[in-house]
């Protein structure tokens, strides 16, 4: 037995997020399900472990490179554990953007970047009784985004009116920032 099939918990996902090079291929595992483990991501993005602050980016990053999203919820996954974590909202915030051409270009807390397009929409739901924008990005592998409110505003600020809608275009793809008329006074 290797070493990494023997560590097990915390300590395992730790060491097959470090092997891997890049994104590990989460969607490929198939391990059994262990069990959770009491680790949690806030809807403010913070990631939490025996009810502390996971203090180290780095582990945070880490650990997001082996996050997946099954039918039953999130998963931490190695190549031979699968433990369900809990999260509130969305496992990322969208805390930055930027113009790249014609493309907008989002950068998670955890330090993905993804171009809106196509691939990765950006999609504004509205709560039907207070009227809030809930807007999210699309990350990788079925993991979205939640775009924190400064970063909403800037799409706001460079939406265009689009079939009755403001909208933004990324990608060769308009999406609408909320409902038919919403913003447009």
């Amino acid at each position: 037995m290797s070493e990494a099939e023997t560590k097990t918990g915390i300590a395992a996902v730790a060491q097959a997020a470090k092997a891997a090079r890049g994104l590990p291929p989460v969607h490929l595992w198939n391990p059994a399900h262990c069990g959770d483990i009491d680790i949690a991501i806030r809807a403010d993005g913070t990631w939490m472990h025996e009810g502390s602050p996971i203090g180290r980016a780095e582990l945070v990053r880490l650990f997001s490179t082996v996050l997946r999203l099954d039918p039953d919820g999130y998963h931490l996954v190695t190549p031979v554990e699968k433990l369900m974590i809990t999260v509130e909202d969305l496992p990322f915030r969208a805390v930055a953007m930027r113009r790249d051409g014609e493309d907008l270009v989002f950068t998670t807390d955890v330090g993905d970047e993804v171009r809106a397009g196509p691939e990765n929409p950006i999609t504004v739901e509205t709560d039907p009784t207070t009227g809030e924008p809930a807007p999210r990005v699309y990350i990788r592998r079925g993991l979205e985004a939640r775009i924190v409110r400064t970063v909403f505003y800037d799409l706001v600020e460079m939406a265009e009116e689009r079939d009755g809608r403001l909208a933004v275009s990324s990608g060769g793809v308009w999406f609408p920032l909320g409902p038919p008329g919403a913003g447009l006074a």
